[in-house]
């Protein structure tokens, strides 16, 4: 039986030939073609309000967009978010994109013990980065701050786990060879659902 997975494609330009586009493309193709059940969420095609006082972040009225984001996590089994790095981060829309859709009530909740109870639990994830310098550097150097606090703060902040991690770097130098063994490998973990 199929898993229902979830595709977060962060990249907030909406122009096809962006290498984030491309390989959530080759990722829901693997998983289509192995009977996964799919749903693709392009943050740059969505419309949605950024969230300015915790007032609106706990009970602000939720966007249609996100609505539907919250109702496909819902019934997901596996996430699959991809980003590129941008200024050692993730792009601004992406983490509006995920303070809108990570509230209270839906990801997490309350309780009298002072942390929160995890709402999302029973759901996998991986998290794919493109960036210009190579992994490792970015790894070791830097940390891989970006994917540590996508991870820590808000994925196993809800339950999601376990979480797996992708990295592509030095994206502006890679041949056409690496591009495709690339996108070979997105197929293939969507094939088998990781």
């Amino acid at each position: 039986m199929g898993r229902n997975i979830v595709i977060i494609d962060g990249h907030p330009d909406p122009n096809p030939l962006r290498l984030c586009h491309a390989l959530a493309d080759a990722y829901e193709a693997g998983a289509r073609a192995a009977h996964h059940e799919v749903t693709r969420i392009n943050i740059g095609q969505l419309d949605f309000p950024i969230l300015r006082t915790q007032v609106e972040f706990e009970g602000g009225s939720v966007a249609p967009d996100i609505a539907d984001t919250q109702a496909a996590i819902r019934g997901a089994d596996h996430l699959l978010i991809i980003y590129p790095l941008w200024l050692g981060t993730m792009p601004a829309l992406l983490k509006a994109f995920l303070e809108q859709v990570i509230r209270p009530g839906f990801a997490f909740e309350a309780n009298s013990k002072g942390f929160p109870g995890k709402l999302l639990k029973g759901r996998s994830a991986r998290i794919v980065i493109t960036m210009g310098m190579p992994g490792l550097f970015y790894r070791w150097f830097f940390g891989a701050h970006s994917l540590k606090s996508l991870e820590r703060n808000i994925l196993k902040f809800c339950g999601i786990g376990p979480i797996r991690e992708t990295i592509f770097g030095m994206v502006e130098a890679a041949s056409d060879a690496k591009r495709s063994k690339w996108l070979d490998k997105m197929t293939s973990m969507g094939q088998r659902g990781v």
